[in-house]
């Protein structure tokens, strides 16, 4: 499974569907193992995601009739 693969929304929707299946206890081991295993590749995809969105985030700032590019720094103003 590669992040090009899966939108970041549905593989939340998966993770949180795999995680409501572990927290009921209803799954063997060996399903229970699987599951697992396939949630944490998922949320891998997501991290990745994620920090990949983090570092495109930019500010375009006016300057002298130039565009500058920043980054983005949560809560700053």
């Amino acid at each position: 499974m590669k992040k090009e693969e899966i939108p970041f929304e549905e593989a939340m929707t998966k993770l949180e569907k795999i995680t409501a299946e572990l927290e009921k206890g209803d799954l063997s081991l060996e399903e229970s193992m699987e599951k697992f295993e396939e949630g944490m590749q998922l949320s891998k995809i997501c991290n990745e995601i994620l920090q990949n969105a983090e570092k495109k985030i930019t500010i375009l700032l006016e300057e002298n009739g130039e565009l500058k590019e920043e980054n983005f720094v949560p809560g700053a103003e």
